[in-house]
């Protein structure tokens, strides 16, 4: 229960903070996720701190100090410009929205407090006096990789809801199994998933994206959990690909080329959606070869429903739908249809179209593999010499622009039209983007519109 050879090296601050409300008399420890990812061997600045004191207790002890939560026993403390929450030790009251409890009730007593927590290895309380505090077997469970809830699995998911997507949550960040009771109690109580916040449906999501093992979400489908926040996805897993460039179906083969891809929201979200049309635009050929005729434009379609109805920010929408879009493009490699690509996809987005495309074609079978990883090369090597040259791909980077023009008598549809004539023109031949040159040609440009 008690381990006194346990040493976390805390920072003065937090010292302090233990130190001041122990000499007052009360029990102040580190409390969850910090603690874990100490005995993880992990990184770890966000620190919680659990007392029983007041929070009028805590507040009387320090001199700044904000109210962040006083109903819920949380007060935030600020030592030397950082902010600490302190938090007294509780007991929860009866959950009526699978989220949030009617009340709250203090305790002195840590183990009641560690009792409401979610899994054992979230359960760890340390301070420098006693050592780590594990009462729920956490560390067994952290030697042997497994996420289990604490006491009654399901007891702890009818509490909270979210849970059951921070069970799987904490498998993908951590390479953990799931305790087999709980991953039952998860598979059980998935509709209770319909009660939360999209907005956090979204965050959880996210850290399973971002994780080192995103094929949890694999495992989720199979209990029945993705169902009722992102079904689309169910339907990949469902769909086959039937045909050379693919050997696995379209849920496998988005989750391996996420897993190709660097940690990076853009692109691993663009991954999670690029063939999410794939289900309802499959058909067959005359050979029997499966066929997916337009679906980039369908997954763009369905994409946007599925970020707009998980609350992410309109610019992130706009970039993943548009990569997602545009993520299956074909050009020549060669220099002038390249540089027409970075103009289509613009220089700042092209990076994340090459990356995309690369993760995608590493995820597929290996028919014709070679040869488009080594265009995909030969494109990447294209992009960084243009970019180092300072070519010209937008209206913005054109030596002349529409004050040149209206000085010279043009005006209205006329000026948008030379201004894309000329840009084709330069984005063909960089070196052609001189000033004077492009006036002294002006009537070739107006000529072209026609």
């Amino acid at each position: 229960m008690e381990n006194k050879n346990i040493k976390i090296d805390l920072n003065d601050d937090v010292n302090y903070i233990l130190d001041t409300l122990e000499k007052a008399n009360f029990e102040a420890y580190v409390v969850g996720g910090f603690v874990r990812d100490f005995l993880l061997s992990k990184k770890c600045n966000d620190v919680d701190i659990a007392t029983s004191a007041l929070p009028k207790e805590v507040k009387s002890l320090f001199s700044k100090t904000i109210d962040t939560g006083l109903k819920h026993g949380t007060v935030t403390l600020i030592i030397n410009k950082s902010s600490y929450e302190v938090t007294t030790f509780r007991i929860d009251g009866e959950y009526l929205d699978s989220r949030h409890p009617k009340n709250v009730i203090f305790t002195r007593s840590l183990k009641e407090d560690l009792r409401r927590r979610d899994f054992t290895i979230n359960a760890f309380a340390y301070n420098n006096k006693v050592g780590l505090v594990d009462y729920f077997n956490g560390s067994e469970d952290l030697k042997n990789k497994i996420i289990r809830a604490i006491d009654d699995p399901y007891k702890r998911f009818k509490e909270d809801a979210l849970r059951i997507l921070r069970c799987f949550r904490f498998s993908a960040q951590l390479d953990f199994k799931i305790d087999e009771n709980t991953l039952k109690a998860a598979s059980l109580l998935a509709p209770l998933i319909q009660n939360i916040s999209n907005e956090r449906i979204r965050d959880e999501l996210v850290k399973i994206l971002m994780s080192d093992h995103p094929e949890v979400l694999i495992l989720a489908s199979k209990m029945g959990v993705t169902k009722y926040f992102f079904d689309e996805f169910d339907l990949m897993l469902e769909t086959k690909q039937e045909n050379p460039y693919h050997s696995f179906d379209v849920g496998r083969h988005t989750i391996e080329a996420i897993k190709y891809a660097p940690k990076d929201l853009i692109i691993r979200l663009t991954l999670l959606l690029h063939d999410v049309g794939k289900p309802i635009t499959k058909t067959y050929g005359d050979n029997g070869v499966a066929r997916f005729y337009n679906h980039p434009v369908e997954s763009k379609r369905i994409a946007k429903n599925i970020l707009e109805r998980l609350k992410f920010p309109t610019k992130i929408i706009e970039t993943v739908t548009f990569l997602v879009l545009h993520h299956g493009d074909e050009f020549i490699p060669k220099p002038k249809y390249v540089r027409r690509a970075i103009s289509k996809i613009s220089p700042e987005l092209f990076p994340y179209y090459l990356e995309v495309q690369r993760c995608d074609v590493l995820a597929q079978s290996d028919f014709k593999k070679d040869e488009v990883l080594a265009n995909n090369k030969l494109v990447h090597d294209y992009y960084d010499e243009f970019m180092k040259e300072q070519d010209c791909f937008s209206l913005k980077d054109l030596k002349v622009n529409g004050n040149d023009l209206i000085s010279l008598g043009y005006k209205g549809k006329d000026i948008g039209i030379i201004l894309n004539n000329m840009l084709n023109k330069v984005i063909d031949e960089p070196k052609l983007n001189d000033k004077e040159f492009l006036l002294k040609h002006i009537n070739d440009f107006i000529k072209e519109r026609k």
